[in-house]
């Protein structure tokens, strides 16, 4: 066979061995699993559809006095009396630092009042924490108020008492009087029969 021939020859098989280590290579590839590295919301379309629910809403706001709200709920069932919402967190900034962390079953807003109940779970910034059936914070001033029991565990003992009222020191007049915003400091403020374990 000539030199000539062979040259002919290869002309032709190269690219038909080619084209068949290409087809090969798509034939027995792996399949891809970008699809199941999507993350995808667990929702039930239906249900949602039929029930009239809101799914994972977020409201956001400041007070008068310069604290930061936001208020996040897994859903929200709307109703003749603002809704209902579930798995409710609120965090809570005031201007001077002070931050708290609130979370319950369920809650709402409705008239510039933020309850949560159903068992809630306050954490301070400060090294408190309560646990109360029920809290309300105002949207226009930076209050927080339990008024169905409160047990609290702070950095120097427990406390049990029958409110708690979380608000800045000033009174309106002062408030209305001082430059800054929030007029002056927090005060964590329990009544109602309350009881004192001192753990130094």
């Amino acid at each position: 066979m000539s030199r000539t021939r062979i040259v002919r020859w290869l002309r032709v098989m190269l690219p038909l061995v080619a084209l068949a280590m290409l087809s090969t290579m798509f034939l027995f590839s792996r399949g891809s699993d970008v699809e199941s590295r999507i993350p995808y919301a667990e929702v039930d379309a239906q249900a949602a559809a039929r029930d009239n629910r809101i799914v994972a809403p977020e409201y956001s706001g400041v007070t008068g006095d310069g604290a930061q709200l936001t208020l996040r709920a897994a859903q929200v069932t709307p109703g003749g009396s603002g809704g209902a919402a579930g798995d409710v967190a609120l965090d809570w900034l005031r201007p001077d630092g002070l931050r708290a962390d609130l979370t319950a079953p369920q809650g709402g807003l409705l008239d510039g009042l933020v309850r949560l109940e159903g068992g809630v779970r306050m954490t301070t910034s400060s090294g408190w924490q309560l646990d109360t059936p029920q809290i309300d914070a105002r949207t226009d001033t930076s209050v927080l108020q339990a008024d169905r029991g409160v047990e609290a565990q702070a950095p120097f003992g427990r406390i049990t008492a029958g409110r708690m009222r979380l608000a800045p020191a000033a009174t309106e007049a002062e408030a209305a009087a001082d430059d800054s915003a929030g007029g002056g400091a927090a005060v964590l403020n329990f009544s109602d029969g309350v009881r004192l374990i001192y753990q130094p």
